[in-house]
């Protein structure tokens, strides 16, 4: 018997980190005064891609007609105070606007070099179909949206400018030096 070859592809890949992945937000008739943000305090995103299918039972068996790809994206965060996105999209829920929605992986520069401003990403454009908010006495209050996406995405690369990186990220680096004014 032959020994076949073992490839150890792991020792190559590196994971990436649930907080390299960002979603930016913008309602889409904001699209030509308005950059895309970040929601503060993010716990938690989701996205999910389902395709529901038919069955027609035939004499030689079942046959699936495959349906529409349908993706949802969750998000899961903490309320800031002042938050413009959370209540913006909160409105955009109940007047029914289009949102336009980026899937960012920080972990995947795009070809702008480095320091990177451009990111690998994937571009949507849908609606708000779920909003929750709950508060209880001992901890913060947290929103939860769901977002129902038209198609399936674009890929392609997202500008991410260094301001943004920083709010991404909470804070910028700081050195050890006293700050000027």
């Amino acid at each position: 018997m032959k020994k076949l070859k073992q490839f150890r592809l792991q020792l190559f890949a590196e994971a990436v980190a649930g907080k390299k992945i960002v979603y930016m937000y913008r309602l889409l008739k904001d699209a030509k005064t308005k950059d895309a943000t970040h929601i503060a305090f993010v716990t938690e995103n989701g996205m999910n891609m389902s395709r529901d299918a038919d069955v027609t039972e035939t004499k030689d068996g079942p046959i699936r007609t495959p349906g529409a790809v349908e993706i949802e994206i969750t998000t899961t965060a903490l309320l800031a105070q002042g938050d413009e996105m959370i209540k913006a999209l909160r409105d955009a829920l109940v007047s029914g606007e289009k949102v336009e929605v980026w899937k960012v992986n920080l972990a995947e520069p795009g070809s702008g070099g480095l320091p990177a401003s451009k990111f690998k990403a994937t571009y949507y454009q849908g609606y708000v179909t779920e909003f929750e908010e709950t508060s209880n006495a001992e901890d913060y209050v947290e929103c939860s949206l769901t977002f129902g996406m038209e198609g399936t995405g674009v890929d392609g690369e997202a500008t991410v400018t260094a301001e943004q990186q920083e709010m991404i990220n909470l804070y910028a680096f700081a050195d050890v030096k006293k700050q000027s004014q």
